[in-house]
């Protein structure tokens, strides 16, 4: 198996669980927060939405400076829009893997904020650090949607809330 086709095997695994995740998202929720210092469910569920995207734009940049690119969320009004949004982001992380060979996943990529650089590191990795952020940001929203008394869906195994468990 090729670098590749590990990482478009992993996306398409992952991919499975967060759409269930993204599904259970309660629009009428959408402005939610448990703490002033965190997310509102809307943005933590868009970023989770987005962040397949991550693939395509690591593989046709050799960077993000976020000093050149004011970031403006894609806004949702409702869960179909949430779900298109994250389709559209997994659609576009497939194209970019399946023109991909393992060469396109060597050169270095860098992360950064003007003159400060936060990272500099072999493409590979950064599409892994994109999926890692995939997994932890669902897993954040499993704990929302648990607060808002929202069943949620077993990501490895069943969840307390899996009939079967």
């Amino acid at each position: 198996m090729t670098f590749i086709e590990s990482l478009q095997a992993e996306l398409e695994k992952e991919a499975i669980t967060t759409r269930k995740m993204l599904a259970l998202v309660p629009a009428d929720k959408f402005e939610w927060q448990p703490h002033p210092k965190s997310m509102t469910l809307k943005r933590l569920a868009t970023h989770v939405a987005e962040l397949p995207s991550w693939v395509e734009m690591v593989l046709t940049t050799k960077e993000l400076d976020f000093a050149n690119n004011a970031y403006a969320p894609r806004v949702v009004d409702n869960t179909q829009d949430l779900l298109g949004y994250f389709d559209e982001s997994l659609e576009k992380a497939r194209k970019s893997l399946w023109k991909a060979m393992d060469a396109d996943l060597l050169p270095n990529w860098t992360l950064r904020n003007g003159e400060q650089v936060y990272s500099v590191d072999p493409k590979h990795d950064v599409i892994r650090m994109a999926y890692s952020q995939t997994i932890h940001h669902r897993a954040q929203l499993g704990v929302f949607l648990r607060l808002l008394d929202v069943p949620i869906p077993g990501s490895y195994g069943p969840s307390a809330d899996d009939h079967s468990f």
